[in-house]
């Protein structure tokens, strides 16, 4: 197993806009709050959960259709997050729901079965997420069949 750090550095622009640095060889992202706090000039940190949690999944499936050359390309996926209050009445991410949808159909595929049993496991971010906020995932094929509950 193997230990890394990310950094990522974020500089106020205004109010509630920052940009965000990932690294020096990438462009800076904008994120802001919507109104009335900011401007929603950028996506909000709860947008940014949903993307990278939704990124996540993409990647861990695309990875695990092609360690068993499937081509399920093109990939989309979709993610609600639900923002409310928790019994203490603070603002919380509550859940997250994830809808991946596959390019192809899946009687096109092989190993569909196995490739969406494991697929989840190997998801860094939604994986760690998921101890803390409720993440369900579903994924479709092309022709909109639920392949995974």
């Amino acid at each position: 197993m193997s230990n890394n750090s990310v950094t990522v550095k974020l500089n106020q622009r205004q109010d509630y806009q920052f940009d965000i640095h990932f690294d020096e060889h990438m462009p800076v992202l904008i994120s802001d709050e919507p109104s009335p706090l900011g401007n929603g000039q950028g996506p909000s940190p709860s947008q940014l959960l949903g993307a990278a949690v939704g990124n996540c999944l993409s990647d861990s499936l695309l990875f695990a259709m092609r360690k068993f050359k499937q081509a399920p390309e093109p990939l989309s996926c979709s993610v609600d997050v639900q923002v409310g209050r928790n019994p203490q009445g603070h603002v919380r991410v509550l859940r997250l729901s994830a809808a991946l949808r596959l390019g192809v159909a899946a009687a096109q595929l092989q190993h569909l079965d196995a490739i969406l049993g494991q697929f989840e496991a190997f998801c860094t971010v939604t994986q760690s997420v998921g101890q803390g906020i409720p993440v369900d995932v579903q994924v479709y094929d092309a022709l909109g069949v639920r392949l995974k509950p």
